[in-house]
């Protein structure tokens, strides 16, 4: 089994960056869902209240970014380390947030492409951020932005036997791309849906270990297109019909980013398209 693309996402909600390698850090992946855009309330914005928000690219650069998106002028910003200090919850009743506020020249700018207030708003120090909802005891688990976990894994075999099933069906979405789940990892050459046994278990990748926690319940964001911002009713209809597993519909695993015991610390860990992946007792 081998890494077969890597992904992460400057801004919590928006496009991708597509990746050869990245380093490894306690709460995920290098520069992934460092941003935020919140409401006037500070309540995070997600793509189930404005599709808009796949087409924003976000183009990291060191100390900053720059944003980009159809019928605006690019936005370059720096790192907020001296923006207004403001509490925001990545969720609605989540716990808050200590971050940095990009300033009024973002919010601007995102106003006019939501058509809403909105902020942007950045955070500087991870370890300080509060896990955004329960995880399971013992997993260790420190976040950015994400949801739940650090890092979501996926395997190419399992959205394969998904396409198949959609295929069967004679529906008429599909097949998906993987990206549609907005996934960190992607895999090759495991066997469909085997990802659900290492829940629990260790898995190393490159030089980094990461623990399983569970297989990831989907949302209403993985219907939508990350091209088009389009929204359908797949992956969801299918998931619920084949991949219904504790009243969760189920796809991709959930990882934290933990030493192996006895080994390494987490620091200078990366991973990279074509390492190894490996199963540990």
């Amino acid at each position: 089994m081998r890494v077969a693309s890597i992904h992460t996402y400057p801004v919590k909600g928006c496009r991708r960056i597509d990746r050869y390698t990245a380093r490894v850090e306690p709460w995920g992946l290098d520069g992934d869902r460092r941003w935020l855009i919140v409401d006037e309330n500070g309540i995070g914005l997600t793509q189930r209240q404005h599709r808009e928000l796949v087409t924003i690219r976000p183009v990291p650069r060191p100390g900053g970014l720059t944003l980009d998106a159809p019928g605006l002028a690019p936005l370059d910003l720096a790192e907020p380390t001296h923006g207004e200090a403001i509490q925001v919850r990545v969720f609605k009743g989540r716990p808050l947030s200590p971050v940095r506020a990009a300033g009024p020249e973002a919010d601007d700018w995102l106003k006019r492409l939501l058509g809403r207030p909105a902020r942007l708003v950045w955070l500087g120090d991870p370890a300080v951020n509060h896990v955004p909802w329960p995880v399971p005891d013992g997993s260790g688990a420190e976040v950015s932005f994400a949801d739940g976990t650090p890092l979501l894994l996926a395997n190419a075999a399992s959205l394969d036997a998904f396409n198949d099933w959609l295929r069967e069906s004679g529906s008429a979405e599909g097949p998906l791309p993987m990206i549609q789940f907005r996934p960190n990892v992607v895999i090759s050459g495991a066997a469909p849906w085997v990802e659900g046994e290492w829940v629990g278990r260790w898995i190393r990748i490159g030089t980094a270990v990461f623990h399983g926690v569970n297989e990831c319940g989907r949302c209403l964001v993985s219907t939508i297109d990350q091209e088009t911002g389009q929204r359908g009713r797949e992956p969801l209809r299918m998931l619920a019909a084949r991949r219904n597993i504790d009243r969760k519909l189920r796809f991709g695993l959930q990882m934290t980013v933990r030493a192996e015991p006895g080994g390494p610390s987490r620091d200078g860990r990366t991973i990279s398209v074509g390492d190894t992946v490996e199963v540990l007792d």
